[in-house]
């Protein structure tokens, strides 16, 4: 993953950001859209590719756009900085591969603990009945 080339293919869009304000908010563009194409990159390999249309697909547009939002500042450059660093931070998770989970047994210990715990329960449960007077 080459971040300057990505940088460079990231495309942004400022708009009025939505919400309460005064004058300040109706004639300003301070909110951030970036907008990424995943399908056209040339920064990432295939592989790398794969793995973010397969990690990220509940983000993606269906032209294979990547779209974020960053309204959190009153300054448009801190939101494009916001919002840059927040595109690296999804790339990055969804380039992670996760541990395979190795199968356990519980020990001998804890299956007795939960076994007698489970008959204390049950006769405390008894306990309550009405006595037989036979």
């Amino acid at each position: 993953m080459d971040r300057e080339k990505i940088v460079q293919e990231l495309q942004f869009k400022a708009v009025r950001s939505s919400g309460t304000g005064g004058q300040h908010v109706n004639k300003v563009s301070t909110k951030i859209e970036l907008s990424y194409d995943v399908f056209t990159t040339n920064a990432l390999s295939e592989d790398e590719k794969e793995r973010v249309l397969l990690k990220l697909k509940n983000r993606l547009a269906k032209n294979g756009l990547l779209l974020l939002q960053c309204d959190e500042s009153r300054s448009q450059h801190k939101n494009k900085e916001l919002a840059i660093k927040r595109f690296f931070d999804l790339i990055e998770n969804a380039f992670k591969v996760p541990k395979k989970r190795k199968a356990t047994k519980p020990s001998k210990a804890s299956v007795e603990r939960r076994l007698k715990s489970k008959k204390k329960a049950a006769q405390k449960k008894a306990n309550r009945t009405k006595p037989d007077l036979d």
